[in-house]
This record gives C-alpha cells, structure tokens and sequence, in this order.
C-alpha cells in the first residue's frame, strides 16, 4: 500500500521559512518524478514544484521561483519543499502526489492538475502577521 505523508505546515510571518516534507511508504521515491501542489481557500489546485527521477532537475512555477526549492533525500525516502520569503498568497494546503506518468512541465504548468493515482492528505501553511 502507497502512502504519502506530508509534515511541516504551520503558521509563519510575512518572509519567514517553512520547510515541508513528504514521506513516502510503498513506493521507492527515486524511481518517480515527485510533485508538490497547492490548493488555497475558494482557487483552484495548482502546481508548484516537481523533482523529475529522470535527471533530478526540479521545476517551480513562476510564483515561487527563487524562494521555493525542493530536496530529493532518497536514503530517507522523502522530498523536502524549502519555502523561503514566504507571502501570505503562499497561503494554501500543500499536498505532494505522485504516480508513474508524472510530467514534471505538466506539473508546473496544468491547472487544475489532473488526478494523480497518489496524493498526501495535505498540510496547511499559514503565511499572515
């Protein structure tokens, strides 16, 4: 059985750092490309970042560019989403998915995304004074 386990939300000041994590059991995370997405209050889900097992090259969609970067720990079998000068529009449930067809372009750039086979159950960020 395939589980994803996101972990690190919580709620944090305009410009501070979170850093999120998405365990996986079942499935061995560096043979599949590894999405985060977000979905915030009363928007649609999005794409944020992906790790591609292919090359390891990782994709950010344009809003997070420069202050999102994701780690690939396969020892560990976890994916880390560092999120840096955070913005309250960062505010959102992040969820991490994942199946054999994952598109790291399509990731970043669908939304609303397609239905993946694995999902996490999502951990919420707060981003507010």
């Amino acid at each position: 059985q395939v589980q994803l386990v996101e972990s690190g939300g919580g709620l944090v000041q305009p410009g501070g750092s979170l850093r999120l994590s998405c365990a996986a059991s079942g499935i061995k995370m560096d043979y599949y490309s590894i999405g985060w997405f977000r979905q915030a209050p009363g928007k649609e889900r999005e794409g944020v970042s992906c790790v591609s097992t292919s090359d390891g090259r990782t994709y950010y969609t344009d809003s997070v560019k420069g202050r999102f970067s994701l780690l690939r720990d396969n020892a560990k079998n976890t994916v880390y989403l560092q999120m840096n000068s955070l913005k309250p529009e960062d505010t959102a449930v992040y969820y991490c998915a994942t199946d054999r067809w994952t598109n790291c372009t399509m990731v970043v750039t669908s939304t609303p995304p397609r239905e993946y086979q694995y999902w996490g159950q999502g951990t919420q960020v707060t981003v507010s004074s």
